[in-house]
């Protein structure tokens, strides 16, 4: 007496073989994770899940509301909407509004270091996702990310732009399309660090042009500059002046870092 099977639909074997994988594929995380355990992206031990342990989460200050709606300097109290700081007021930059995820303390800056100077570019997503988040309002009304750019020389000795990568992340968080060659860096310049405000601006000018063959993308945009830190803001405004002479309806400035002296109080 033969035997015989019902058969099975392809969609019921599907499932089957996507459940056998997915069995699998969590054995080999499990293994994996045992062997090498998720590490904090600052201080390198070992910690649950993906991002940073709580003692460097408890050291991170990320920047919330009160804060100076043309450059996002926190204030030490809510003034209520529209008051703008008094570094607003007595220079105002070019680009229309500046945002930044977490200020430029120590771990900030142990973060930036690594992303920027000793290729851990996996830190980048991470970065990244708080960086679309503190500029989500930007973002919503924004047509184009557009990285600070490397001058070709300081791109070929770093490898990668760290701007780049995390206006990437940037852009696949938020939808915005991401144009990468739209700024250049037409003149190159001094590192920014160790020079006075007058310098950093002195620096940077005339650094910066729009490409040619970009400049139908430009025009009539509202964009959003990303950079790892803001300090002066002299290399960010340098860049906006450049968008805004090639017709760009607005420019905006979104950073992973930004320096804050001491707690400010609006003007």
């Amino acid at each position: 007496m033969g035997v015989t099977f019902a058969p099975i639909s392809v969609g019921r074997l599907r499932a089957a073989v996507g459940a056998l994988h997915g069995g699998l594929a969590h054995v080999a995380k499990f293994a994996l994770d045992i062997a090498l355990p998720t590490l904090c992206i600052a201080c390198r031990e070992p910690v649950d899940g993906e991002g940073v342990c709580p003692a460097c989460w408890g050291k991170l200050s990320f920047i919330e509301r009160p804060y100076c709606p043309k450059l996002g300097i926190p204030f030490v109290y809510d003034p209520g909407p529209e008051l703008l700081s008094m570094e607003a007021i007595a220079a105002p930059p070019a680009y229309a509004r500046a945002r930044a995820a977490v200020r430029y303390d120590e771990v900030a800056r142990t973060l930036v270091h690594q992303l920027k100077y000793q290729d851990r570019t996996d830190l980048a997503p991470i970065m990244g996702r708080w960086m679309a988040r503190a500029g989500r309002e930007l973002l919503a009304e924004a047509d184009l990310v557009v990285p600070v750019p490397l001058h070709w020389r300081r791109g070929f000795s770093r490898r990668y732009n760290q701007s780049g990568a995390l206006a990437r992340v940037i852009a696949r968080s938020s939808g915005v399309r991401m144009q990468g060659d739209a700024l250049r860096r037409v003149r190159a310049t001094e590192q920014q660090v160790g020079l006075s405000r007058a310098q950093r601006a002195s620096n940077v000018q005339g650094a910066f042009q729009v490409s040619s063959d970009r400049l139908h993308d430009v025009q009539g945009r509202r964009i959003v500059i990303v950079d790892d830190v803001l300090t002066t803001g002299a290399t960010v405004d340098a860049c906006a002046r450049a968008l805004l002479r090639a017709k760009a309806a607005e420019v905006s400035v979104l950073v992973f870092a930004r320096v804050v002296d001491a707690p400010r109080a609006p003007i």
